[in-house]
This record gives structure tokens, sequence and C-alpha cells, in this order.
């Protein structure tokens, strides 16, 4: 990509942070509803835990990290980031991106990665405050996994992504998103691992949700944080979350220029 066209979509990353920072109000308030999502599921799961040294292959440490780390992929991809794409196109604004020399596409990626700097960094930040008040959180010992672990991150981003654009893209024929995009978190998040760790799924449900790009969001960078999979299966983990990334990418890429197609020929 030429360095101007960088720079463009460089821009619009800037911009979108910008956006989420004047509209702090907003984001704090969906900020601290994730918040007090985890706390419920932790709760929840010390409740299953009590008395019990190990459930389903992890103890009650591991699924302390579990959680943390799953709030942890999961805030750097917000419910605003999902929000922005689906409404451009249901109020209409999507005709002024068909007259940009952008490609809506990736501007719409950079916008995402704009906001994910503040997220991502809040969420940090907040698991940082939690592991002060929490004891028994299971911290890899080795740089090196540190490492495979924010590879794993960035590439859950982009099948994170890959999936929201994908349902986003699908209010070109539904007059409005709420169910689209509550039907997206709950298969998201229960085939990503996000509610429940995939061990613990029966055996044929945990076969197909691994052959399904959900748990590349949640599952794999846990596994890796947790040292349950090696140098050499982390990174077969990681081109496997890369392969989604791109295979996702380029069915959005399809999905994308079949909509607009459908738009012009209808006269939307």
């Amino acid at each position: 990509m030429p360095f101007t066209e960088l720079s463009k979509y460089r821009s619009i990353a800037s911009r979108s942070l910008q956006n989420v920072l004047a509209y702090r109000f907003s984001y704090v308030i969906n900020f601290m509803a994730s918040v007090i999502n985890l706390l419920a599921i932790y709760f929840l799961w010390a409740g299953i835990y009590h008395g019990r040294e190990s459930l389903g292959g992890y103890t009650w440490d591991q699924m302390k990290t579990y959680l943390f780390v799953t709030f942890l992929a999961n805030s750097v991809l917000s419910w605003y980031s999902e929000t922005s794409i689906s409404s451009k196109i249901l109020d209409g604004s999507v005709a002024m991106d068909l007259l940009k020399p952008l490609d809506f596409q990736t501007a719409r990626f950079s916008e995402t990665l704009g906001t994910s700097l503040l997220e991502g960094g809040m969420g940090v930040i907040l698991v940082g405050v939690f592991t002060c008040f929490v004891s028994g959180i299971a911290f890899p010992h080795s740089g090196l996994t540190y490492f495979l672990f924010v590879l794993s991150l960035l590439a859950a981003i982009m099948v994170k992504f890959g999936i929201v654009y994908l349902a986003a893209l699908c209010c070109f024929w539904s007059t409005g998103s709420l169910g689209i995009v509550w039907a997206r978190i709950a298969v998201t998040n229960l085939l990503s691992g996000a509610l429940v760790p995939l061990v613990f799924f029966p055996g044929w449900l945990e076969r197909i949700a691994l052959l399904l790009p959900f748990q590349s969001i949640i599952y794999t960078p846990t596994r890796i944080f947790l040292e349950q999979a090696g140098t050499l299966e982390s990174l077969k983990l990681i081109g496997i979350q890369c392969f989604w990334g791109a295979a996702l990418w380029l069915a959005g890429k399809a999905m994308w220029n079949w909509a607009v197609r459908q738009v012009t020929i209808h006269g939307g």
C-alpha cells in the first residue's frame, strides 16, 4: 500500500479514537457494563468451583486467569466498533463512502484499530487493578509466551473484525441492526469460549467449535497465555488464526461487492 494511502487510513484511525474521546460518557457506560458482566461471571465461576480443586482440567487459579484474558480479548473490539459499521448502512451514509477513493472495508478496520487502542488500554489497566485484589492469577513465566500471546491477540482482532463486518453487512437486507448484533454476540460468545471454555462442551460440539473461526477469538489466546500449548503448537494456532482472518477478509470483500451491486440495481 502506497504511503499516501496508508496515511489516509491512519487519519481515519486517529479520527475514530477522537470520536470515542468526544463521547466519553457513552464509552464509560458501555465499559462499566462490561466490568459488571466480568464480575458476574467471576462470582458465578467462584460458586461453581467452591469445594473443587479443578474442573474440566482447569484449576480455579487457571479459570480466574482465563476469565481476565477473555475480558481483555473482548475489550479490544467492543460494541462501539460494531455499531459504527451497521449505522452507516442503516442511516444511508454508506452512500458517501461509495464516492470516496477509499476501500470501505479497510477504512472500517482502521476505525476499529483506532478505538482498540483506547479499549485495549483500558482493558489492560482494569485487569491490572483486578490482579491487585485477586490472588492466584497464573501468569506466564516466559517472555516468549507473552510475545506469542500478543501476536495471537492481534490475530484475534482480525478474526473478530471479520465476523463483525460480515454481520454488519447483513444490515443491507434488514431494517434494524439490534437483532443481528445480539445474535452475533450470542453465537460468538458461545463458540469462542468466552462463556465456557470449549473443553467443557460435549465432545461433538467441541469438535464443531474447533473447526469454526470463533475459537480463534478467545480460546486460542487464552490457551497460549495459560501455556497449555507449546511453542510449535502456539505458532500453529496463530497460523490458523491468520488463515481465518484472511478468509473472513476475503468473504467480507465478496459480500460487500454483492451488496453494493444489489443496492445499485434497486436504486437504494
